[in-house]
C-alpha cells in the first residue's frame, strides 16, 4: 500500500473512532463524569497526590513527591515542544461533527498533555506505593479516555501520549535510581 494511502486511512480510523467517542460526551452523565475527570487531571489531583503522599508518609512520601514533580516538569516541555512541533489541529477544530464539551487549555492536539502526564505520574508514583496502583490506574485510564470523550484528542493522541509518558516514567525512574530511593 501507498504510504500516503496508509496515512490516510489511518487519519479516517483515528478520526472515526473520535467522533464515536466524542457522540458518546452527549449523555449528561457520562459528559458530567470525563468533564470533572479531566479537570482533576488538569494537575488537582496530582497535586492532592504528592502533598497526602508527603503528609502521611514523610520524608519518604517527599522524595515520592519530588521525583513525580521533576518527571512532570519534563513532561511538560516535552509535551509543549512536541505541540509547537506537530501543530495538529484539535478534533473538534477540523471536523464539525465533534463537538469539544469542555474548552481545551491550548491550541494543538498532539499529544495529550493530560495522558502523558498521567500515565508518567502513576507509574511513578506506582514505583514508590504498589497498593496505590487500584486507584491510580483507573484514573489514568479515565484521564486518556476523557480527552477522545470530549473532543480534545485523536484516539493516536492519547497512544502516542501513553508510549510517551511510560517511557518518561522508565527513563525517570532508572535515571532517578541513585537519587531517588525507591522502597
Amino acid at each position: 500500500m501507498q504510504p500516503h494511502l496508509l496515512r490516510n486511512r489511518l487519519a479516517a480510523s483515528d478520526c472515526g473512532w473520535c467522533l464515536r467517542a466524542n457522540r458518546i460526551g452527549a449523555r449528561h452523565w457520562i459528559r458530567g463524569y470525563f468533564s470533572v475527570v479531566s479537570r482533576l487531571g488538569d494537575g488537582v489531583f496530582w497535586y492532592l497526590l504528592m502533598a497526602a503522599l508527603v503528609l502521611t508518609d514523610g520524608v519518604r512520601g517527599l522524595t515520592a513527591s519530588a521525583h513525580m514533580a521533576a518527571t512532570g516538569v519534563v513532561a511538560l516541555l516535552m509535551y509543549k515542544g512536541l505541540k509547537r512541533w506537530t501543530r495538529r489541529p484539535r478534533p473538534f477544530a477540523s471536523d464539525v461533527r465533534i463537538r469539544a464539551w469542555v474548552a481545551p487549555l491550548d491550541e494543538f492536539s498532539f499529544p495529550s498533555g493530560h495522558t502523558l502526564h498521567a500515565v508518567s505520574f502513576t507509574l511513578v508514583a506506582v514505583a514508590y506505593y504498589p497498593a496505590l496502583a487500584w486507584l491510580l490506574a483507573p484514573f489514568a485510564i479515565s484521564v486518556a479516555v476523557s480527552r477522545v470523550v470530549l473532543g480534545l484528542h485523536y484516539p493516536s493522541d492519547v497512544l502516542a501520549a501513553t508510549g510517551i509518558g511510560a517511557a518518561l516514567a522508565g527513563l525517570s525512574l532508572w535515571a532517578g535510581a541513585g537519587v531517588f530511593v525507591v522502597t
